[in-house]
């Protein structure tokens, strides 16, 4: 995983488990109790891990909570970054005492 452009979290969801153990979007969501449309959100990048689909993802396969949701804050700064000339602000200087 590139730092300039990690992955998103589903899809290292979906190549490091669901696909090595041949399981299904709609089997995954099954087991982690949630809708298949949410699950398929996060795999396909339409939506961020959030910190209860983590908690489940660690129940259901193992992965620790911190380390999937530092994959997700390593993608949202790289998608920031990206952005960061169009977001203008005033530099903040603090007065001398």
């Amino acid at each position: 995983m590139s730092m300039k452009n990690p992955s998103h979290p589903g899809e290292v969801f979906y190549w490091g488990i669901l696909e090595p153990l041949d399981i299904s979007v709609a089997e995954a969501a099954r087991a982690l109790g949630i809708r298949r449309a949410t699950l398929s959100a996060m795999v396909n990048g339409r939506a961020a891990l959030s910190p209860d689909l983590a908690l489940r993802i660690e129940k259901a396969f193992g992965p620790k909570v911190d380390l999937m949701l530092r994959v997700q804050a390593a993608y949202d700064v790289a998608q920031v970054r990206k952005h960061a000339k169009r977001i203008k602000v005033k530099r903040f200087v603090a007065k001398a005492a």
